[in-house]
C-alpha cells in the first residue's frame, strides 16, 4: 500500500508539471493574442475616424455646391434684369465666382478623403486577414497541445493502472496463505502471560502468620481487571462474540467461495468445543465489580447470583435478577 502511495504522489506531481506547463502556454497565447487585438483594435478606430471625416466632406461639398448654383442662378437672374446697375452685376458675379471656388475647394477635399478612406480600409481589411489567420493558428495549437496532454495522461494513468494491479496481486498471493486459526494461535504463543487472573488480597491477621493459599502478594483492586480473552479479541469484544465468529469461520472450507471475494480463505483445525454449561447454583458475591464491557455484569458485596456456565477462563456467566452477564469467579463464594 505505501508503493501504491508512492505511485500515486508521482503521478499527481507529473500531472502538476503539465498543469503548469498547460498554464504557462496560456499565458503566451493570452499575451499574443492581446497584441494583434490592439493592433487590430488601432487600425479599427482610424478606419473609423477616416470615415466620419470623409462623411463630413461629402456633406461640405454638396453644400457648397447648391451654394454655387444659387449664386449662379441670383446672377443670371440680376443680369437678365432691365433695372438691375452694373455694380449690382458685378457683385452678383463676383459671389457666383467665390462660391464656385469654394464648391471646387470642398469638391478637391471629398476626393482626397475618399482616397484616404479608401486606402485606410485595405490595410485595415489585410490587418484583419493576417490577425485572422494568427488567431486560428492559435486554436489548432492549442486544440493540438491539449490533445498531447490528454494523451500522455492517458498513458500515465494506465501506466499506473498495470503497477496497482502488479502489486495488488502480490497482495492476493499472501492472502491465500493466510491461516486464522494459526495466526492467533502464534498471536497467543508470543503474547500469553498467565492463564488465570490473579487472587484478590483477603485479610491476615497479625497473630496469624500463615499465608494463604490463594494470595499472590499482589494488590487487587475491584473494578480494574482485565480480561485474558482479550488477546483473542478486541477489547470491546466478547467471549461468546468470538467463538461464533470462529464457528462460523471454520465452517468455510477452503474450496467454497463467496460472492464478491476472489479468493476463500483456508482455515486449518477444528474449533474447541465450547464446555457444557454448568447446572444452576447459587453464589454470594464476596467484592465489587464495575461491568467494564457491554458482556459484563456489575456486583456488589453480598448479592445474591446464579452461575449458569463457570468458564475455563476465570469468567463466570450468572443471572442476577433479569440482568445476565459476566463476572470473575474468585469474586463469588458458593452458598
Amino acid at each position: 500500500m505505501e508503493n501504491i502511495g508512492n505511485l500515486h504522489i508521482q503521478v499527481a506531481g507529473q500531472l502538476k508539471d503539465e498543469v503548469r506547463r498547460l498554464e504557462q502556454y496560456r499565458e503566451r497565447q493570452k499575451e499574443q493574442r492581446k497584441k494583434f487585438e490592439g493592433v487590430m483594435e488601432k487600425m479599427h478606430k482610424l478606419k473609423v475616424n477616416v470615415y466620419k471625416k470623409t462623411i463630413e466632406a461629402k456633406k461640405n461639398y454638396d453644400q457648397k455646391c447648391k451654394d454655387a448654383d444659387e449664386a449662379e442662378y441670383v446672377h443670371e437672374k440680376i443680369s437678365n434684369l432691365a433695372t438691375a446697375t452694373p455694380k449690382q452685376i458685378e457683385k452678383a458675379l463676383c459671389k457666383s465666382k467665390n462660391c464656385r471656388d469654394v464648391a471646387n475647394d470642398a469638391d478637391k477635399n471629398y476626393k482626397s478623403s475618399i482616397d484616404q478612406l479608401d486606402k485606410t480600409r485595405q490595410d485595415w481589411e489585410q490587418t484583419y486577414i493576417k490577425t485572422c489567420e494568427i488567431f486560428q493558428q492559435h486554436e489548432m495549437d492549442r486544440i493540438n497541445v491539449l490533445r498531447n496532454s490528454l494523451w500522455v495522461h492517458c498513458n500515465q494513468f494506465s501506466l499506473q493502472c498495470v503497477k496497482n494491479d502488479e502489486m495488488y496481486e502480490e497482495v492476493r498471493k499472501g492472502l491465500e496463505n493466510c491461516d486464522i486459526i494459526s495466526d492467533i494461535q502464534d498471536f497467543i504463543k508470543n503474547e500469553m502471560t498467565e492463564s488465570s487472573p490473579p487472587a484478590p488480597i483477603v485479610y491476615e491477621n497479625y497473630y496469624d502468620r500463615q499465608a494463604l493459599v490463594d494470595s499472590n502478594g499482589m494488590l487487587r483492586t475491584p473494578g480494574v481487571m482485565k480480561r485474558f480473552t482479550n488477546l483473542l479479541q478486541d477489547c470491546s469484544g466478547s467471549r461468546q462474540n468470538l467463538n461464533e465468529d470462529l464457528s462460523s469461520s471454520v465452517s468455510t472450507t477452503s474450496g467454497d467461495k463467496s460472492d464478491g471475494v476472489y479468493a476463500s480463505i483456508a482455515i486449518s483445525g477444528e474449533p474447541a468445543e465450547p464446555s457444557a454449561p454448568a447446572s444452576s447454583v447459587c453464589y454470594k458475591a464476596l467484592y465489587e465489580y464495575t461491568a467494564q464491557n457491554h458482556d459484563e455484569l456489575s456486583i456488589a458485596v453480598g448479592d445474591i447470583v446464579e452461575v449458569t456456565e463457570e468458564g475455563e477462563d476465570g469468567w463466570w456467566s450468572v443471572r442476577k435478577n433479569s440482568q445476565a452477564g459476566l463476572v470473575p469467579g474468585s469474586y463469588l463464594e458458593k452458598i
